[in-house]
């Protein structure tokens, strides 16, 4: 999928922000009208994109995240979401699980992200084998961590990749 590409799949994202009291997010905008301007994030937090198609994991990763000082966007459960995401919100990384409910899955959608946007991605799943990292190199990835995985080690390699990213 060539960048800026959209999905038209329904999402849990979609049914969570339907229902009250849920995480506090307003409903997302269909594809089609969604701003394309990088939104504003908060000064000197850096930014992360959690793409992650289990509820509760995904759940557990903001937490975890947002505790340890980042501004979190998403989560996206599409490869497409998360291009998306990548494209409007300009993340400085991207936690990346392989699986996810598209069709496209995690390293498609690194690889694009990658390629538009320039933003590099953490893998976080289980799928860690040797043809999968062969297949995600083209996006240079800052790291991988197999699941399943204690969140503050996904914190502390998230710290690593944003310093390595910089350099």
């Amino acid at each position: 999928m060539g960048c800026g590409g959209q999905g038209d799949m329904l999402t849990w994202l979609m049914i969570d922000h339907a229902l009250p009291g849920r995480r506090g997010s307003k409903p997302t905008r269909p594809a089609a009208v969604a701003k394309t301007q990088p939104a504003e994030g908060t000064p000197g937090r850096p930014r992360i994109l959690v793409v992650e198609d289990d509820f509760f994991v995904s759940l557990e990763m903001e937490a975890a995240l947002r505790d340890a000082g980042f501004e979190v966007i998403g989560p996206a459960n599409t490869a497409e979401e998360a291009e998306r995401y990548a494209s409007e919100q300009r993340p400085d990384l991207a936690v990346m699980d392989i699986r996810l409910l598209s069709r496209r899955d995690g390293v498609e959608a690194a690889l694009t992200i990658f390629r538009c946007t320039g933003i590099r991605s953490i893998f976080a799943t289980a799928h860690d084998d040797p043809h999968t990292r062969a297949r995600a190199a083209g996006a240079k990835p800052l790291g991988w961590i197999a699941k399943p995985y204690p969140m503050d080690g996904l914190v502390t390699l998230v710290r690593q990749a944003l310093k390595e990213a910089k350099n």
